[in-house]
């Protein structure tokens, strides 16, 4: 018979990849000028953050559920606030670009999120060039761009707002790992909520003052409450998800599934969104890039292995000394694990498999943020 844990881990699996796809659809909807009609992707961004602040605020100063970190002002200004800062602006361009272009295409552009991160991490010096990495990375964004030429409904503005979003998503992963972790800082969901969320509200209002408020006043809004309370309930609700689906799977499980629920929007977004049409050479450039994607996960999986052996081949006293000495050094190599590894440890950023509709879920086990991309784009 199936275990009652196996079943528990399937579960979770499900409803990691039923919200995962059910808020990007809830906010194209909500967003799309076709239907719901409420093109204004700053102000849903902002209604998330401050919903789910509001939430972690409650459930730690009020209800007491867990305890607040040890948080000093220098870690607030130095870490929290530029993480911030980036988080806040890769959901306002992810949101931006449901304005422009489909569900479908804004899922195989997000192929490139391996690429960015790995570019990234290596400009900051926390990953190391690999010839064979490098390689995935231009098999991927030669998939890319030929699924974008075989775009019907291609927008510039749309793919441009994309991207700047997924590059932003992958300074916010590198400065979650070069600086939170390097202050040995953990947080769980909760407290991750209660202390990015209200600055990453801050750093929104500048632009929607600028850019959405005066439009606001002279458009006519329907506001329903019970739409935009469910959109950002299902929001909070996927990050905490994605915190579970972590804690009970290893690296190779979630990255499939993470797959598997691409493919599965995308073929919804078709359905709902009948405007979505997807050609032979989307497809064809989208599969091109998920086998770069794909090879390139094979790559770091068996590096987390091989680390792993090495690791338990040395003498328990020689690892304890080296793992106090990894906390100055860890950010720079590929360690023991990445972000969906249960064992801990803090892998190198470009490991990562970012939801970007849950942005604020870390690389490290050490700290599970709870995009995230997240892209509400979360």
């Amino acid at each position: 018979m199936i275990g009652k844990q196996l079943v528990l881990t399937y579960v979770y699996l499900l409803n990691y990849i039923i919200l995962s796809s059910g808020v990007i659809l809830y906010n194209k909807w909500v967003l799309s000028p076709k239907y719901f009609d409420f093109p204004f992707p700053i102000t849903l961004t902002m209604i998330h953050m401050g919903f789910s602040g509001l939430v972690a605020f409650l459930l730690i100063r009020v209800f007491k559920v867990v305890s607040p970190v040890k948080m000093t002002f220098e870690i607030y200004l130095t870490c929290v606030i530029p993480i911030s800062a980036f988080f806040a602006s890769s959901l306002w361009f992810g949101n931006t670009a449901y304005l422009h272009i489909s569900v479908a295409f804004i899922q195989m552009l997000k192929a490139l999120m391996p690429v960015a991160t790995f570019l990234m991490a290596v400009v900051c010096g926390t990953d190391k060039l690999r010839w064979d990495v490098f390689l995935n990375m231009v098999l991927v964004s030669v998939g890319v761009v030929v699924s974008s030429y075989g775009e019907i409904h291609f927008n510039v503005i749309g793919t441009v707002y994309q991207v700047t979003g997924i590059f932003a998503e992958a300074l916010r992963l590198v400065l979650t790992q070069v600086l939170l972790q390097k202050k040995g800082l953990t947080l769980n969901p909760i407290t991750s909520l209660y202390y990015i969320a209200p600055c990453s509200f801050l750093f929104l209002f500048v632009p929607w003052y600028l850019l959405e408020k005066p439009v606001m006043q002279v458009a006519q809004i329907q506001f329903n409450f019970w739409i935009f309370f469910s959109n950002a309930l299902s929001a909070l609700a996927l990050n905490f998800s994605i915190f579970l689906v972590i804690g009970r799977t290893g690296a190779v499980t979630i990255r499939v599934a993470g797959v598997l629920k691409d493919w599965i929007l995308i073929a919804l977004s078709t359905v709902i969104f009948p405007e979505s049409t997807i050609t032979g050479l989307n497809i064809t450039g989208y599969a091109i890039a998920l086998c770069g994607v794909v090879m390139y996960n094979y790559l770091k999986v068996k590096d987390v292995r091989a680390s792993q052996v090495l690791t338990e081949s040395i003498p328990e006293r020689a690892v304890k000394g080296w793992n106090l000495e990894k906390k100055s050094s860890d950010l720079y190599t590929p360690d023991t694990t990445n972000d969906d590894n249960v064992n801990g440890g803090n892998g190198s950023v470009s490991d990562q498999n970012v939801d970007e509709e849950a942005p604020l879920i870390p690389s490290s086990r050490l700290s599970h943020i709870g995009r995230s991309q997240l892209n509400s784009h979360t």
